[in-house]
């Protein structure tokens, strides 16, 4: 039996389409969402999010405002900036594209954001409000990873999910949304010992290290439903070779443009040995600016006590 592919593109349209008929109705109550997103600098990569978390808001009819500081701008400059965005009632959610250039205390900046519009859900109080199950915005990725698994149909409730990566973004939150959904949990991390007998256990396997091809068959269990946060470009064809080996339609794709995408799990072994798995792309990274535009719309309603 062959493992089955979960489509995060498909998942991406069905969260758009609810999105947009919230926003239909808030907006003819008079409410419609904003979203500010402040880019800083002209760092490529950062440029191609923004616009593609602008095009989302076109399409869903949130309001959407992208604000462009010097790549010079100083820590004083953007609090001054996040203050007056926290100010601003037709802005429901502040987003401040990372990374910000080196003058500029990053920490300090997410710090500002108001809580009641940080759509990103890194503030301390927003990871506080999920620890508590407290209402609250929760971070992008991790609620596309529960969104995957419920549309799914992906049984949560009683199974045991192992989280490899402890970060404040993806797997800390992660583990606590299947913690509140009554799975079984236990983080990994870079110093675990006998790290793949431990998430050869998993019902559920989040891999979310940031290594290409870090996991491999050892970490999986037949059957287990895996999903690939990682999202790692490659450039060195050896490498490619020797994590693609067998797969000649992305040793081909490589050979044209130089460069392939490579998520944390091994691709061929999580395809022989997976139930379900995200691929990579087209898996979990689509869910992440879905639940962006649902973070907004939630932001906007929880600010007015809807």
């Amino acid at each position: 039996m062959s493992a089955r592919i979960l489509n995060g593109n498909l998942l991406r349209d069905q969260i758009l389409s609810e999105v947009k008929s919230e926003v239909a109705a808030l907006s003819a109550a008079g409410l419609r969402p904003g979203l500010a997103a402040v880019l800083v600098g002209g760092d490529p990569a950062s440029q191609i999010y923004v616009r593609n978390k602008t095009k989302a808001c076109d399409q869903v009819g949130i309001f959407s405002e992208t604000i462009t500081p010097s790549a010079s701008t100083s820590t004083d400059e953007m609090l001054h900036l996040v203050a007056d965005l926290n100010r601003r009632d037709d802005i429901d959610g502040i987003l401040v594209q990372l990374p910000l250039p080196s003058q500029v205390d990053a920490a300090r900046v997410l710090l500002a954001v108001s809580p009641k519009k940080d759509v990103d859900g890194f503030h301390p109080v927003s990871l506080g409000s999920l620890v508590t199950k407290r209402p609250g915005l929760v971070a992008c990725t991790p609620a596309g990873l529960i969104e995957i698994l419920k549309r799914s149909s992906i049984p949560i409730a009683g199974r045991h999910a192992v989280v490899i990566g402890r970060s404040d973004i993806v797997g800390k939150p992660v583990a606590l949304l299947l913690l509140h959904e009554n799975a079984t949990v236990t983080i990994c991390h870079s110093r675990t010992a006998d790290l793949p007998a431990i998430a050869r256990q998993a019902d559920i396997l989040v891999a979310a290290i940031g290594r290409p091809a870090f996991v491999t068959r050892e970490f999986i269990k037949p059957g287990a439903t895996v999903l690939d946060v990682g999202i790692n470009r490659l450039t060195d064809a050896s490498e490619v070779r020797r994590i693609f080996a067998g797969l000649p339609e992305k040793l081909t794709q490589f050979q044209s443009k130089g460069t392939l995408l490579v998520g944390d799990v091994h691709p061929k072994d999580m395809v022989e040995l997976a139930g379900a798995y995200t691929p990579v792309p087209g898996g979990v990274g689509p869910l992440t600016i879905a639940m962006l535009m649902s973070n907004t719309v939630k932001a906007a309603r929880l600010r007015r006590g809807r």
